[in-house]
C-alpha cells in the first residue's frame, strides 16, 4: 500500500456567530492553494452551511497556521469543494 505524501495548509479561524458567540474551526486547502481570498471564500461556503453566512472573515479572523499530512478522511471534500473544515469549538 502506498502512503499519501499530499499536504495541505491549516488556516486557523474565528468567526463570531449571528449570536455573539465564537466559531473556532480550521480551514484545510491543498499547499498549492495560497491565495487568502480563496481561503476567505471557502470560510463563507462553510459558514452558509451553519447558518452563518456574511459573519466578518478576513485576516484578522482567518490565519495561516501549518502544514499537515492530507488524511484519508479529508480527500473527498477536498477533491470535491477544494477545501475541508475541522470544526473546533461553537461549530454546533
Amino acid at each position: 500500500m502506498q502512503q499519501n505524501h499530499r499536504k495541505v495548509n491549516v488556516w486557523d479561524t474565528y468567526v463570531t456567530r449571528k449570536d455573539g458567540g465564537l466559531m473556532h474551526f480550521d480551514i484545510l486547502a491543498p499547499v498549492d492553494v495560497t491565495d487568502p481570498q480563496l481561503i476567505y471564500e471557502y470560510g463563507q461556503a462553510y459558514l452558509a452551511t451553519k447558518g452563518q453566512g456574511g459573519q466578518a472573515l478576513a485576516a484578522a479572523q482567518c490565519r495561516f497556521c501549518h502544514v499537515e499530512q492530507l488524511q484519508p478522511e479529508m480527500e473527498h471534500d477536498i477533491a470535491s469543494k477544494g477545501f475541508f473544515v475541522i470544526e473546533m469549538e461553537g461549530c454546533e
